[in-house]
């Protein structure tokens, strides 16, 4: 057997190796002729799986270590009885945790209590939900909208669009989708960005396209904190410019959350191969617990990791995408003993 693997795929040799022959290319190089000879393809987001790409080869298992699907024709895939298995929820708890030292950093600079604000969440899946629990950990009141949640939960504890975008801080959180019953491209646009003022924190760490850019750049706001972009990685220079915090979509990349992408994708593939698990594969992210001696919650979370270096590192726009393949090791909170009590992480 042969697997083609995105070479941002993290571990893909001591991971993958079992199953066959590995090769790997950057994502956005993987094309119809890479795979001819190959019967695995794994991937992150930067490669379109559709029938372009894979008609008239042998492909017979599609892994995708990342959360996002947008990237994936699923719907080819099914009909031409091509195995298929994701990694969502993956990275959630490693976005939780971008949102929550955006929202630090924010009340220290512009000296203001988080347990006196609102945060709206749209989008309460994997994401939203890790960031709703850890919000309320800091006294944050927060603004839950989930269409499809609550049609199949009920309106309990939910709100709509319209009441989660007159909170404080807006934070959106949802798939990026073009059909159905609830799409959610352009879900802030023309019509309803009036809800947004220039006192409002506005945060994008989902998916770019799910905010009209066009609008946001003519918008004041408080602050705008943005990770997910239209057109990566040839981003808005506009928005760039004036965001807060601006960074190469890698709210994500948790050392953890790349590992459990991997994991599960392996985990998928060694019931499609009828293998049994390797259990050493599971240990592989074992740090030494390590000590945060600061004193405040947002000196904790920058001495744990500091977003503010992954600003500086793309203040050249062209070193988005080199960045983002090359992002430095960041390992989550539960690693870190620290004499500030921080947000837990949801069991």
């Amino acid at each position: 057997m042969k697997l083609m693997i995105d070479d941002a795929v993290w571990g893909f040799n001591k991971i993958f190796s079992e199953f066959g022959e590995v090769v790997t290319l950057p994502g956005r190089e993987i094309n119809r002729e890479s795979l001819l000879d190959c019967d695995m393809l794994i991937v992150r987001s930067r490669t379109q799986v559709n029938q372009e790409l894979l008609e008239g080869t042998k492909i017979c298992f599609v892994g995708s270590t990342v959360a996002g699907l947008d990237h994936i024709d699923e719907s080819y895939l099914s009909d031409n009885n091509i195995a298929f298995s994701s990694a969502q929820g993956c990275n959630a708890n490693a976005v939780a945790e971008y949102v929550i030292s955006a929202l630090a950093n924010l009340a220290n600079d512009y000296c203001f209590d988080l347990s006196e604000k609102t945060l709206g969440i749209i989008g309460v899946g994997n994401v939203g939900r890790r960031l709703d629990f850890k919000a309320k950990q800091l006294g944050i009141t927060t603004f839950l909208n989930d269409p499809p949640r609550s049609e199949k939960e009920g309106a309990d504890g939910f709100v709509s669009i319209e009441n989660a975008l007159k909170a404080d801080i807006v934070t959106f959180h949802t798939p990026l989708t073009f059909n159905g019953p609830y799409p959610t491209h352009n879900l802030l646009n023309s019509q309803n960005f009036n809800l947004i003022t220039e006192d409002t924190i506005l945060i994008n760490a989902a998916r770019g396209g799910i905010i009209d850019e066009t609008v946001w750049e003519t918008i004041n706001t408080k602050a705008n904190v943005i990770d997910c972009w239209e057109n990566e990685p040839n981003i808005n220079p506009t928005l760039q410019q004036s965001a807060y915090w601006s960074t190469p979509h890698i709210a994500g990349h948790s050392i953890d959350a790349k590992f459990m992408g991997s994991f599960m994708i392996y985990k998928e593939l060694c019931n499609f191969m009828q293998k049994p698990l390797n259990s050493e594969i599971e240990a592989l992210i074992n740090p030494d617990s390590m000590m945060i001696e600061e004193k405040t919650l947002h000196e904790t979370l920058n001495s744990i990791y500091s977003f503010k270096d992954d600003v500086r590192a793309i203040s050249d726009i062209s070193k988005f995408e080199d960045y983002r393949r090359n992002y430095p090791d960041r390992f989550e909170w539960h690693h870190y003993d620290t004499q500030f009590e921080i947000p837990k992480k949801e069991q």
